[in-house]
């Protein structure tokens, strides 16, 4: 990579400024380079996949190379952590039950890659955890917790202008070209009806469930894996038992052989989340949709079904107060991520509802990517 030179605005672009974009920004101004951030919206915005307080930092995976990727993530978000002065990952533990996994063998799997594991029987966790019902072992992993979305996003962000980036908010990318060295983007601002070029030697590509709108845009040529966009629609429950920062996070593995949790649409994910209640959501079972012809109004049907669950499966809260959001998820077909460079353009996505956790090294690994 070079250092830059008098005919490009920037060394690197970055379009999308969710929780990776930012991520990948703050990673890369950290290594001294010339960077711009670019995005759609406002801060804070809601229209895509990371706003709201919480999601979990889930370490209940089996493949060792993304628990090495959680032992790093956890690192990072206590450097963003350091650097901006603000609490974002608090330590909650996280409890993983139900009868589509064995929580035994991953218990073991999760010891061996350096995270502490213990198994309990459903009576010893319902006596710690009254909030839920148990009907089989449970899975506790106290090194898990809970990150505060909306801070991660502005903190990358803070932190990354902090290190020299610039920051393009409410700047939307209306095309552009890309060169064997050169990217060539044009943007118009909200503040401005004029259009602006920015050129850069390399471009990372982040943009959620604009990713194949803004790599046509572009004319960018990328084997993508199908994208699916879906509009999600978390709930959140007024607790009975304890305040929400007091609840841990869970996962309840759902399974077509067992009638207690063969309804279910897909696995249930949730967590206390503090001056929101208790959040529950289905996983990646949304309507399809464009992110720009969304509704934004919860499906009727899912609705109901998360309001069974919350009866069902959580005593400790008030099932008739579900306040839902809507969000949306960008999934591959194996909800594996898409980490691909060709020629002067890196582009991050799939992240399927998943990454958030994984955002600080998601953010190192297109940062080398894009410098390699």
């Amino acid at each position: 990579m070079t250092t830059g030179s008098a005919a490009h605005d920037a060394q690197i672009v970055v379009i999308g400024g969710g929780v990776m974009g930012a991520a990948t920004a703050w990673q890369l101004a950290g290594r001294g380079l010339d960077v711009v951030l670019v995005e759609q919206f406002e801060a804070g915005h809601t229209h895509g996949a990371s706003h709201g307080a919480s999601r979990n930092f889930n370490v209940s995976y089996a493949d060792p190379v993304l628990l090495g990727w959680l032992h790093e993530a956890e690192r990072l978000w206590r450097e963003l952590e350091a650097e901006t002065g603000t609490s974002v990952l608090a330590r909650t533990g996280i409890v993983n039950h139900g009868p589509g996994r064995d929580f035994a063998w991953l218990a073991d799997v999760l010891v061996a890659g350096g995270f502490e594991a213990s198994l309990l029987s459903a009576a010893d966790a319902s006596e710690r955890w009254p909030g839920f019902r148990f009907a089989g072992p449970v899975l506790h992993t106290p090194d898990a917790g809970r990150i505060n979305a909306d801070r991660a996003v502005a903190g990358f962000a803070d932190a990354a202008a902090a290190r020299g980036a610039r920051v393009l908010r409410s700047t939307a990318v209306i095309g552009g070209s890309v060169s064997d060295d050169r990217v060539t983007v044009r943007l118009r601002s909200a503040a401005s009806s004029g259009e602006e070029v920015l050129r850069a030697e390399r471009a990372v590509v982040t943009a959620g469930a604009w990713t194949v709108d803004l790599l046509a845009a572009l004319g960018a040529s990328f084997e993508l894996p199908p994208l699916r966009v879906t509009q999600e629609q978390p709930a959140f429950f007024a607790p009975l038992t304890g305040a929400p920062d007091e609840w841990p996070g869970f996962n309840h593995a759902s399974s077509s052989d067992d009638p207690d949790t063969a309804w279910f649409p897909s696995g249930v994910y949730g967590m206390g989340s503090p001056g929101e209640g208790v959040k529950a959501g289905w996983h990646g079972v949304g309507p399809e949709t464009h992110p720009d012809r969304r509704t934004y109004v919860p499906d009727p049907g899912l609705s109901a079904l998360i309001r069974r669950y919350a009866r069902e499966w959580l005593p400790g809260v008030d099932a008739s107060t579900a306040d839902e959001i809507t969000c949306t998820y960008t999934s591959t077909p194996d909800s594996s991520f898409f980490l691909e460079r060709v020629g002067p353009v890196t582009v991050g996505a799939g992240f399927s509802g998943q990454g958030f956790k994984f955002a600080p090294t998601i953010g190192r690994v297109l940062a080398d990517l894009a410098t390699r």
